[in-house]
């Protein structure tokens, strides 16, 4: 059997035969001491897997302004023209209205130097010829109502002839009824005094007087049917009389109204003209004042684009770039389209500037150094063309926080962190192997964040 006992080998031979070499050797307790440190770690770790962890979506872009007005700008002349004087260098501040540049005319238009004198010669002249064509079109107007006035006259007086001309036929007809009784009446005598004379009755004497009665009557009745034709004829010339004072005065009034028309037409063109000659005596009163270049607005001038003296530039070419003077400050990001569902305005932002060193843990905001706070501002609608989404993220501070750098610049890069709910880190880890997106516990509401 063997000799089993609780006594250690190495202790008795220790005990016995004191080795300098198994005392230097480990002693199997410190495998013991690194078995319990490891359970620690492990412990440690579990227990740290269960501490929250803020998620972010991370992003980068640059400082800019927030509103369109403050962000740098390129200053254009109006006109074409000749670079005589620059009033300014690179880097100067301007206030606005301040020169920058003057140029003068490159147009062989506006060469002449008393063209402001011409322009208003022209419009007199043509001033004095509009008021000629409207005491044309005055006298004409007399005229057209003298013809009116004329034509009632004379076509009362051609009705009244026209209307004594057919009571004229009237009686001439009547008489000549008469005339032809009386002529009747004459023949049935004649007969009669014929009959008598035969018979003994009357004589000769009587007979003849009879006949010359006779030949009296148709004589009438001949001499009135002339002039019963004669009153026809002049009733029939009154009434042409009439259609010619009428035709007449058509006549008249149609050529008096052509020449009104051509009057009122040469002062139409005559106002057209003045109008055309007003237009351009403000464009050369403006052009001249657009000699001289100023500022839009105080700012800055960042850099001239064109340079030297006697060099020509083009219409709306750029000649300089001018930052306005205290601009709102804002940082554009650029984040992923799949994150942005997840952001909506009034989200906390952590903002990392360049040139101020910070230490960035970005699940512990409060943890961090060195970064500053905002909020977003405004979310596009649209993405850029390389498939990413804008914000625009405003100063928040909080009350651990200091407001952003007064040395800030416009173009200056940011890299920022939109802040969101908190998971456990477990969470955050398992997220991140698996490729999933943040997630949220409730749905983003835009108009709320819009409110805030």
């Amino acid at each position: 059997m063997l000799n089993l006992s609780r006594q250690r080998v190495d202790e008795a031979l220790l005990k016995h035969y004191p080795l300098r070499t198994l005392k230097n050797l480990p002693q199997p307790n410190g495998g013991r001491r690194l078995g319990r440190w490891m359970l620690a770690l492990l412990a440690l770790s579990l227990l740290i897997m269960f501490l929250p962890w803020q998620q972010n979506i991370n992003g980068e872009g640059a400082v800019t302004a927030l509103t369109p007005q403050d962000r740098p700008q390129t200053v254009q002349n109006a006109i074409p023209g000749r670079i005589e004087r620059w009033a300014i260098r690179e880097g100067q501040r301007v206030s606005k209205g301040d020169t920058l540049l003057v140029i003068s005319d490159i147009k062989d238009d506006y060469f002449d130097p008393n063209l402001q004198q011409r322009l208003d010669e022209q419009l007199t002249a043509k001033q004095g010829s509009r008021s000629a064509s409207e005491a044309k079109i005055a006298a004409l107007n007399s005229q057209l109502t003298a013809l009116e006035s004329g034509l009632r006259v004379k076509l009362a007086a051609a009705r009244n002839k026209v209307r004594q001309s057919e009571f004229k036929v009237v009686s001439d007809s009547a008489d000549l009824v008469s005339i032809r009784k009386n002529y009747q009446i004459a023949l049935d005598r004649l007969d009669r005094y014929e009959k008598g004379y035969k018979n003994g009755l009357f004589s000769l004497t009587d007979l003849e007087a009879r006949r010359l009665k006779v030949q009296e009557d148709v004589a009438k009745v001949v001499a009135q049917e002339n002039k019963l034709n004669v009153s026809r004829q002049e009733l029939i010339n009154a009434r042409l009389d009439l259609s010619t004072i009428q035709a007449d005065y058509q006549e008249k009034v149609a050529k008096t109204l052509s020449d009104r028309s051509s009057a009122v037409s040469y002062r139409a063109d005559a106002d057209g003209e003045i109008s055309k000659l007003q237009n351009k005596i403000s464009s050369v009163s403006v052009r001249q004042g657009l000699y001289v270049v100023r500022a839009p607005q105080s700012g800055y001038v960042v850099r001239a684009l064109k340079a030297g003296i006697g060099e020509t530039i083009k219409e709306g070419e750029s000649i300089a770039t001018l930052q306005p003077e205290n601009p709102q400050l804002a940082v554009e990001l650029s984040v992923r389209a799949m994150d942005v569902p997840l952001i909506q305005r009034g989200r906390a932002v952590r903002l990392e500037f360049d040139g101020w060193p910070a230490v960035q843990f970005s699940g512990w905001p409060l943890v961090a150094v060195g970064t500053f706070g905002g909020e977003v501002a405004v979310i596009d609608a649209v993405s850029n063309p390389n498939g990413t989404y804008r914000l625009l993220v405003t100063p928040k501070a909080t009350q651990n926080d200091q407001p952003w750098p007064e040395q800030l610049r416009v173009g200056s890069r940011v890299y920022g962190w939109v802040m969101l709910d908190d998971v456990p880190i477990w969470y955050e880890l398992w997220r991140l192997l698996n490729g999933f997106p943040p997630s949220l516990q409730k749905e983003p509401n835009e108009e709320k964040g819009a409110k805030k």
